[in-house]
């Protein structure tokens, strides 16, 4: 048995272990306000003051990403720093979507070098005329998170990308990653600057900073904290290949919000957390969300909208109206536009490999069709990316040399960076936008594509059309980019199917200009009404949503390092007082203990589940004590439980959920009396028995009162998703039929109906107080459904004699769950730790020393 060096829960709270370097230049403030926080024996400390002191600031929103939405430029004559807003940036509108009660606060990291001793001066200029504070990582650091472990490792997994081979550069980096923990680390330390954690809501972007929930969360345990993967998230397979899958997704379950582009991509998280921590997600009322330690995440899908003001700002640059007008140049020919960032999943040479075989397909396009590809300046470096540069170009001039004429090239390359309403114009000419990227969290080139589309006046007035005109546009787009689902009437393809491809791109230069009508009106209206402040304000309003049961349970930090988590219960529920059972325990003269097995005494995920040494000895130990009446309470079969349980005298069994019980090992078997033989086994057998061909890793169990399907080890989603078709299947077969149809962990159980663990206790109390044994002491503790009905009747059943008071019951749950138990117990070492205890109590050796004690006392009084 593993002895841990600590049961108390404050003993377990700590600061992280890491090494990492603070932020230098710590601003000075007042915002940091004291709260409630619960004690480890749940007792709330209160602050009177609170209100007073939330209200003297204003409630802010802090956002936090691994840059700020700035730019930043030093005068190199007089040596003054120059900070403008960054409008590219997906931060920067963001705070026009929420209300004005909220203060935007923005923490990042600038994307220059600022020297040491110009960072104190730096961080109170931005902090005081742009409400953005900075994090500045040291430059080692800074290279192994972002260039390294972010770039080189999470950017391409999380896009499906794994390490194969030595020659590529993403293989996991123990010092890379922690890097990414200190620089992470650095972060949480900026916010603590300037937060009211009792007031103030924080919003994490991105991969760059998945751990830094773990860092708020161990400062203040009740931060209302929300996180946006602006990635996609990978399938569990491809995850489950992290060394540090564990410690990210621990982290991430930090936040009381997550948010998702797409549905596969929170469906992927999920299967994740399914799989590698076990933990179970509900629907309900339209909000996905997963249970962990007592606290409730949600799980929010929505993809992330344009900046619309931006864009229609641009439609009216003077600039634009030259620019369409160049362009006109273009006039008469079919335009298709391609932007996108210059890396290996953007699938470049797959859409220029698609206009090749387009042109030879469709000969009549030749002279006609133009390709103008837009690449954007890399965000990272490395040898895939000039590799897939070099192809590109290969590709590109070979096409133009097969297809070109004196006066016509059918691909053009713009290989810079070019200003928005110069992109702008490109959008508005083109006839068809095409992105065809084999993997990308969300791209908005579509809907920048339609807004452009959409048009302005200065547009009609360059392009010489009326205002009233009919506004068309045709999309082709990959089916892997996180935009997709949201542009039904797009043409969605198979990057990888090159003849696919050609075929889209055909079709959406000859479609009807009714069809591309209607199709671009009904993009248009969702573009234009789910933009970036409708995105902002709807996470929001679901992070506010998602906190405000945060005062109303008591909390406890507990785990080291990047496995701490916040344990959250109600102020009714609360963890077994070890002391306090003791002392009840030692002051009572007729006790019964009820003990389920499996998953109470011995691990569920225990291999072998016959009973140890430890186990027998400490059971011994109980029985032993006249005082003691104590039953295994189990599901498992008569023969297994006398087998295993034959040592230990005076141990009474319920076997099969009550249906047989014996007081002790040398007594028979009692066969329930208000039980019938379970008749139904030759019709659910041959059910059970498809189900289990069906599906790997489930087998059957029979009992002589119940057949049970296991599951446990067949696959998660898979053993669930059956497991819920075996219950209806088996509830519709016996809607009229004395039998009872449950679901328990990891299984499915007919038995015949008056059979619970409830009433065999309800049982074995009576016959106590018939015998004048009225219990003066009650203990019951299981983990399982089935241990519900016993913590049911316990609560709602009187017992002890008439004369007798109610005896002091502990009905106590392994884990912290939804139960109708009174207490907990977080596992099965907690319930032999409390065992052995008790069982030192009622040994021989206890007595023996405290009648001598005793002895001594009296001599000591006499004398």
């Amino acid at each position: 048995m593993v002895v841990r060096s600590s049961s108390n829960l404050s003993d377990l709270v700590t600061e992280d272990s890491s090494n990492s370097p603070h932020t230098p230049g710590a601003l000075p403030h007042p915002l940091i306000v004291p709260g409630i926080k619960s004690d480890v024996d749940g007792k709330p400390r209160d602050n009177d003051d609170l209100n007073a002191c939330s209200s003297e600031f204003p409630q802010k929103i802090i956002i936090v990403a691994n840059f700020l939405p700035l730019h930043a430029q030093k005068d190199e004559i007089s040596g003054k720093w120059c900070f403008t807003y960054d409008e590219d940036s997906i931060l920067f509108p963001l705070k026009n979507g929420l209300s004005s009660d909220f203060e935007v606060l923005y923490v990042g990291s600038l994307k220059v070098d600022v020297e040491t001793g110009e960072q104190e001066k730096v961080s109170l200029q931005l902090l005081e005329e742009f409400n953005c504070l900075p994090t500045f990582l040291p430059s080692e650091i800074h290279e192994q998170f972002y260039s390294g472990f972010c770039k080189q490792y999470l950017w391409p997994l999380f896009h499906y990308m794994l390490p194969l081979y030595p020659d590529y550069s993403n293989r996991f980096d123990r010092s890379l990653w922690q890097a990414y923990v200190s620089a992470n680390k650095i972060f949480a330390d900026k916010v603590m600057e300037v937060i009211n954690p009792e007031h103030d809501y924080v919003w994490v972007h991105d991969y760059h900073l998945m751990v830094l929930a773990t860092f708020l969360r161990k400062r203040y345990s009740w931060i209302k904290l929300g996180f946006f993967l602006h990635s996609s998230f990978p399938s569990s397979e491809i995850y489950r290949t992290s060394p540090v899958r564990d410690e990210i997704l621990k982290a991430l379950l930090n936040a009381d919000l997550i948010g998702f582009h797409t549905f596969d991509y929170a469906r992927h998280f999920l299967s994740c957390c399914s799989r590698i921590l076990g933990l179970k997600y509900e629907c309900k009322r339209g909000y996905i969300k997963l249970e962990y330690f007592g606290r409730t995440i949600f799980i929010k899908i929505l993809p992330i909208g344009i900046h619309m003001g931006r864009l229609q700002s641009a439609l009216s640059h003077p600039s634009f109206s030259a620019n369409v007008r160049e362009l006109l140049k273009f006039k008469g020919k079919k335009l298709i536009l391609g932007v996108d960032d210059m890396d290996i999943f953007k699938g470049i040479s797959l859409k220029l490999l698609a206009v090749e075989q387009l042109l030879q397909q469709y000969p009549e396009l030749q002279g006609e069709l133009i390709l103008v590809q837009i690449v954007n300046p890399a965000r990272s470096t490395g040898k895939d990316v000039e590799t897939a540069r070099n192809e590109m170009h290969i590709t590109a001039n070979r096409i133009n040399e097969r297809f070109g004429l004196p006066d016509y090239e059918p691909v053009i390359i713009i290989n810079r960076h070019i200003p928005i309403y110069e992109k702008a114009a490109y959008y508005a000419l083109a006839e068809c936008c095409i992105v065809n990227a084999v993997r990308d969290g969300m791209n908005l080139v579509p809907y920048e594509y339609i807004v452009c589309r959409q048009g302005s006046a200065k547009m009609d007035e360059a392009l010489e059309i009326g205002s009233e005109s009919p506004r068309t546009s045709a999309l082709v787009v990959s089916e892997f980019i996180g935009c997709s689902p949201s542009l039904s009437g797009a043409i969605r393809v198979n990057p990888w199917d090159i003849n696919a491809v050609a075929d889209a791109l055909n079709l959406a230069i000859t479609m009807s200009s009714g069809e591309k009508q209607l199709r671009h009106d009904k993009h248009y209206r969702y573009v234009s009404s789910h933009d970036v402040v409708y995105w902002a304000k709807s996470f929001v309003q679901d992070l506010e949503n998602s906190c405000k049961d945060h005062y109303s349970k008591n909390c406890w930090g507990i785990g080291f390092g990047l496995n701490f988590r916040v344990l959250s219960l109600s102020p009714s529920f609360r963890k077994l007082n070890k002391s306090h059972t003791i002392s009840a325990y030692e002051r009572t003269n007729c006790r019964a203990i009820f003990l389920d097995y499996d998953g109470t005494i011995v691990p569920q995920t225990s291999i072998t589940k016959i009973p140890c040494p430890e186990i027998i000895d400490v059971l011994n130990k109980l029985c032993s004590d006249p005082k003691n009446t104590v039953f295994i309470v189990s599901g498992r079969e008569k023969t297994t439980l006398s087998e295993w349980f034959d040592q230990c005298e005076n141990l009474g069994i319920a076997a099969e959920h009550g249906y047989f019980l014996k007081w002790s090992p040398q007594s028979t078997w009692e066969k329930n009396h208000i039980s019938t033989n379970f008749s139904g086994k030759e019709i659910v057998e041959p059910v059970m028995r498809m189900y289990t061909e069906a599906t790997d890793g489930s087998y059957i169990e029979t009992k002589e009162s119940a057949l049970v399907w296991h599951y446990y080890n067949a696959d998660p989603d898979f053993g669930s998703w059956q497991a819920k078709e075996l219950l209806d299947h088996l509830e519709n077969l016996f809607a009229n039929e004395p039998f009872v149809v449950k679901k328990g962990k990891h299984i499915i159980e007919v038995k015949s109906e008056g059979i619970t663990k409830g009433l065999i206790v309800e049982d074995i109390l009576s016959q106590m107080t018939k015998k004048g044994k009225s219990p003066d002491f009650v203990l019951c503790i299981g983990d399982d459904r089935s241990d519900e009905d016993m913590f049911e009747s316990l609560l709602t059943k009187a017992y002890g004699g008439t004369s007798s008071p109610a005896p002091e019951i502990f009905s106590c749950t392994v884990g912290q769950k939804p139960s109708k138990a009174k207490y907990y117990l977080d596992d099965t070492e907690d319930v032999m730790g409390l065992l052995q205890a008790l069982g030192a109590i009622s040994g021989p050796n206890h007595h023996f020393l405290k009648n001598t004690l005793l002895e001594k006392q009296k001599k000591v009084v006499s004398t």
